[in-house]
């Protein structure tokens, strides 16, 4: 068991502090994420939890506490080095795996000894160790190392090239990897999914949905939070606070918190105004000035009333009409086949005027490449596709923000817009959260959600009636992709975009291009859609392998082999009936005990758990019956 805790813990860089008030708590098993605007101290918080930043005292009389109980193994990505670049990927990381390795040797010698002598003692001890190496995930570790390097887009090449044959970013993925793997008591993640595809990425939230020891994760993939964790906290104006829930969760909640608190100070201010209404009615009586008096002294201890502080929802507009509508067929691919030597697709379709079309599959798949075709940018391996009459077109390259211009803002848009004069610059730029001087930086100097918004804001200028979109949220907070999805979602031209966001496909595509297996298919609907239809394929065919099934050569499984295959399911189905029966069986004991025993409130919400966890078990009981009859 181990707790950590900080209390009005503050983090300062010359002087200023960047974070003012810390009060923040994490319990083994807690799932917790970290949210709130680009540049709010999210990463700067993870780094005073790992020990790489010193924590001051924060605001008011209350003295900084920085306590851990226990001895937690913590892991955080910056601590996670290779000490030999040349060794194979594989053998990298399995080190994750090295209390295993080392329990592995140990159960050999002990083999070894007990083949010899045979005595109780050797026996005891063989069988304790097996039941640790069982414990510890001995039996499944490697089938779950070779899934996690598949998931992560490695091939079976890779696992045998040495580390420095990879890129910086393959490299990263490989730490990450090793890091995940190695199951420290507290994960420290600092924006996971970044450069992860999708198949890697609900490779991930499987991963950390089941991981037993606690983690903190800072992200701003919003399905991501909301499939993975169970605690919210959230820094706005350099304070934290703590929510339980998911991300949506934690969304709802602080709505109502507000609204409470707007509703609380207007109660608060009119029994200010009730009170000063007796007070004056009564200061100036002599047998009446005690009781004003008292109810001056009443006022004074509700404290001053103050607007509660809305969320920090400052954000860009983009919100514009195109100059004039395209005709009906936007965009056409006949036969169109793209690559560069090597063809990565082949795609034939019309998009329609208004459609928003979403292209989602792994990296390196031919997603980029596509629409590099489609802009003429890269020449087609064979086929056509064009642009309808009056196509206005609008690019955005995932590139952008790589420019190394040495250009100021200002000077960079007008190059573009050559009639605009200063002001009418200034008005657009700022509508993109580019104002004071900000516009007299460098591009080359500008971070990279600036370099986004300039980018954004130089082709809504033009007001295309096409946008092709190449993953445009990467450098956003949550806010700034609420915006930019509120605003496709209301955008009356047409749309096609790559982006590894599910909750902006989900939001804004209303049909999707998916690469997989080599192959790139079209569905119509959103990404929720696609996902239903795909747990439908997936339990058609899990009903397939529960029936009788024929061996190649059309003869029937053997009975022995049905046998096997039902006992397997009963085993399996029993570990799973355990494990929730545990879960149920510890929260029975916490209903009993006295902390909880007298807290209605507690009793209720325990109780909730209870009820939600036998109706996950009712389906598996009625399975291990029906198979066990």
């Amino acid at each position: 068991m181990f707790q950590i805790s900080i209390t009005n813990g503050s983090v300062e860089y010359d002087g200023v502090a960047v974070l003012s008030s810390i009060n923040f708590t994490i319990r083994e098993n807690e799932k917790i994420a970290l949210v709130g605007r680009n540049g709010c101290g999210k990463t700067t918080l993870l780094k005073a939890i790992a020990g790489e930043v010193e924590l001051v005292k924060g605001i008011g009389d209350e003295n900084l506490g920085f306590y851990t109980t226990g001895k937690p193994t913590i892991g955080y990505l910056e601590q996670v080095a290779f000490s030999d670049p040349n060794v194979c990927m594989l053998d990298e990381v399995m080190k994750a795996y090295a209390p295993l390795l080392e329990l592995e040797n140990k159960i050999a010698q002990a083999l070894e000894t007990m083949e010899k002598d045979g005595t109780e003692e050797a026996v005891k001890s063989y069988d304790h160790l097996m039941s640790q190496y069982e414990y510890n995930g001995g039996y499944t570790y490697k089938k779950e190392v070779l899934t996690a390097i598949k998931k992560f887009g490695f091939s079976d090449e890779d696992k045998k090239k040495p580390l420095n044959q990879f890129s910086g970013g393959q490299r990263t993925k490989i730490a990450l990897l090793k890091l995940l793997l190695s199951k420290p008591d507290l994960l420290l993640l600092d924006e996971p999914t970044n450069h992860l595809d999708f198949e890697a990425i609900e490779w991930l939230e499987n991963y950390l949905r089941d991981y037993k020891n606690a983690f903190v994760v800072v992200s701003h993939d919003r399905m991501f939070l909301d499939r993975s964790i169970n605690i919210v906290y959230e820094i706005e104006y350099g304070e934290t606070k703590r929510y339980k829930g998911n991300y949506s969760q934690f969304v709802e909640q602080k709505q109502q918190d507000y609204e409470k608190a707007v509703k609380d100070m207007s109660l608060k201010q009119k029994e200010v105004e009730r009170l000063m209404r007796i007070v004056e009615k009564f200061r100036y009586k002599a047998n009446k000035a005690a009781m004003a008096q008292a109810k001056l002294s009443q006022i004074e201890r509700m404290g001053t009333i103050a607007m509660p502080l809305k969320a920090d929802t400052r954000t860009f507009h983009a919100n514009f009409s195109p100059d004039y509508e395209s005709v009906e067929n936007t965009i056409v691919m006949e036969d169109l086949v793209f690559g560069y030597n090597e063809p990565l697709g082949q795609i034939n379709t019309i998009v329609k005027k208004g459609q928003k079309l979403g292209f989602i599959g792994a990296n390196g798949c031919g997603k980029t490449t596509l629409l590099h075709t489609i802009m003429k940018m890269l020449p087609p391996l064979s086929g056509i596709c064009y642009f309808g009459l009056n196509s206005k077109v609008g690019y955005f390259d995932q590139t952008a923000t790589q420019s190394y211009s040495t250009e100021t803002v200002l000077d960079e848009f007008r190059n573009e817009f050559p009639l605009l004069n200063q002001t009418e610059a200034r008005s657009a730029l700022a509508s993109f959260m580019l104002v004071g001087d900000d516009v007299f930086k460098r591009v080359c100097d500008l971070s990279g959600g600036e370099k986004v918004r300039l980018a954004l804001c130089k082709i809504m200028k033009h007001r295309p009636n096409v946008l092709i979109l190449d993953e445009p949220t990467n450098h956003m907070d949550i806010v700034g992709k609420e915006t930019f999805e509120d605003f496709l979602k209301n955008y009356s031209g047409t749309v096609i975009v790559v982006s590894h966001d599910r909750y902006l496909i989900n939001r804004v595509c209303n049909r999707l291009g998916v690469f997989k297996n080599g192959e790139l298919s079209l569905y119509d609907g959103t990404y929720a859609d696609y996902e239903l239809l795909m747990q439908e394929q997936e339990e058609e065919i899990a009903a397939e392998e529960v029936k009788e099934v024929k061996n190649k050569k059309g003869k029937r499984v053997s009975d022995s082999t049905l046998e096997a295959r039902r006992k397997h399911r009963i085993m399996v189905l029993e570990d799973k009936i355990q494990k929730i029966e545990n879960e149920i069986q510890k929260l029975k004991d916490k209903l009993n005990s006295s902390e909880v025993f007298s807290d209605y409130k507690k009793i209720e919400e325990i109780q909730k758990q209870i009820d939600e966890l036998n109706k996950q078990l009712e389906p598996f009981v009625e399975e291990w019956e029906s198979l066990n009859n």
